[in-house]
């Protein structure tokens, strides 16, 4: 079974959602024989490489909302993280446009470390205060994770992988998605936001299910038996009494 997730390393439910999903996966009796694809979005494309103020300036100016009501919000949020054993501190926050965290995540996917990546840097933003616009620290997290610091400098002042984030991003929002994150399993199935772990559970024991089950095209020359409307010859098969 596949997994896609679509996020951003600037939403705070997005990390609180990566971990009551992984709650979830952890105990689902399939885990092993799941893939989870993780996927690029933005939620503000049109912010500077670099915001001057804090998170709070930024979210009360461009969503016209009062410092104190923002305020309210992130202690919510904050609230919501520490019950998924997440550190939150909104006052350390960069306020930095993710496109190039973005590009950084699919290098690591070259390597076969886009997962590890996805957290360090939603664990650098919101817990700690890291800049994930600024290419130095982009390198140090790239150097942590075994991926040459001077591979991603010379990637990262280019446009590599650029195309890949857009496409990401065209892909999730021709799926219908409005928001992150965003949740697909083998395309079949949709889940919108940081639900709990037991909503994530419940999807993938019924994806799972649906996954398993068979449509057999038997040969009595009833359409019923096929999806699309063909009808099949009897044929010869054997079974626990012999064959026919």
């Amino acid at each position: 079974m596949k997994i896609e997730i679509w996020s951003d390393i600037a939403c705070p439910w997005c990390y609180i959602g990566k971990r009551r999903f992984e709650t979830a996966l952890n105990g689902f009796e399939h885990r092993d024989d799941v893939e989870v694809e993780w996927r690029s979005f933005q939620l503000d494309p049109t912010l500077p490489a670099h915001y001057e103020g804090t998170e709070t300036d930024y979210l009360s100016r461009s969503k016209g909302m009062p410092a104190e009501q923002v305020e309210q919000m992130f202690a919510h949020v904050a609230k919501e993280a520490a019950g998924e054993g997440l550190d939150y501190d909104f006052d350390s926050i960069v306020v930095a446009n993710s496109f190039t965290a973005h590009r950084f995540l699919h290098l690591a996917k070259t390597h076969g470390l886009m997962a590890e990546a996805k957290e360090t840097l939603l664990s650098g933003h919101f817990e700690h205060g890291r800049d994930i616009g600024d290419l130095d620290y982009l390198a140090e997290v790239g150097q942590t994770l075994g991926i040459d610091a001077a591979e991603t400098r010379r990637i990262l002042a280019g446009e590599d992988f650029s195309a890949e984030v857009k496409a990401d991003i065209a892909e999730a929002q021709a799926l219908g998605a409005n928001g992150v994150p965003f949740f697909v399993i083998d395309r079949r199935y949709g889940i919108s936001g940081a639900q709990s772990p037991d909503a994530f559970a419940h999807a993938l024991e019924t994806a799972w299910g649906e996954s398993q089950k068979l449509t057999v095209l038997t040969g009595n020359g009833s359409e019923k038996d096929s999806p699309s409307g063909e009808t099949y010859p009897d044929g010869a098969v054997c079974g626990p009494e012999g064959c026919n």
